[in-house]
Parts: structure tokens; sequence; C-alpha cells
């Protein structure tokens, strides 16, 4: 499966945009001062339950990703491969039907004899 070039696009402007946010941290391009924490602690739980549900739903999408990759068959189940081996073998039954189909209507009839 193909991903498509919007795709790679959308993730890299989103791996761009936290790159350059990362660096505006580090060069205190903007800082959130921390007496801001201690005068609004409801903004600081509401900041740290929105962290905690981002990171459970990335963590559960994450899991549904790898589950799916190891848990997906690589070829065919017993089962299918059975039912492969069974098709091949009806296909060739019809096959030799049709032929001896086909070699009895050359043949004529047999005559009868009379006694």
């Amino acid at each position: 499966m193909r991903t498509s070039r919007a795709v790679f696009l959308a993730w890299g402007l989103l791996i761009v945009l936290l790159v350059v946010v990362e660096i505006a941290e580090i060069t205190h391009l903007f800082t959130v001062p921390v007496e801001s924490v201690l005068g609004d602690p409801l903004a600081f739980v509401l900041a740290l339950v929105f962290t905690t549900v981002v990171a459970v739903v990335g963590a559960i999408f994450i899991g549904i990703y790898i589950s799916a990759r190891i848990l997906a068959p690589e070829g065919f189940t017993p089962f299918e491969e059975e039912m492969l081996r069974m098709r091949a073998d009806l296909q060739e039954v019809k096959r030799l039907v049709e032929a001896g189909r086909a070699d009895d209507s050359r043949d004529p009839p047999p005559k009868e004899r009379a006694p």
C-alpha cells in the first residue's frame, strides 16, 4: 500500500512545526513564567489533563498500528491453502468431465446387434 503525497506533506509540515517550536523554546524566544503555574492552578491542571489525554490517544493509535503490523498474515492460512487445493482439484475434474463429454459426442452411438 502506497502512502499519498498529501500524507507525506502533512506529516512533514507537522514535524517541521514541532522542530520550530522546540528551537523557539531552547532559544527562549518565548517563555512561560513559573509564577503563572502558581497563580492559576486550574490552568495547570487543565494542561496536565489535556496532555495526558493526548498521550493516551496517541499511545492507543501506536498500539493499534504495531499490533496490526505484527498480526497481519504474511501468506495464506492453512484453511485458505486447502480451499485453493480443492479449487484446483475441482477445476481438474471439470476439465476431465468436459473432455469426456466432447469424446462421447464425437463417437457415434453403438449399433444394436440383432440376435
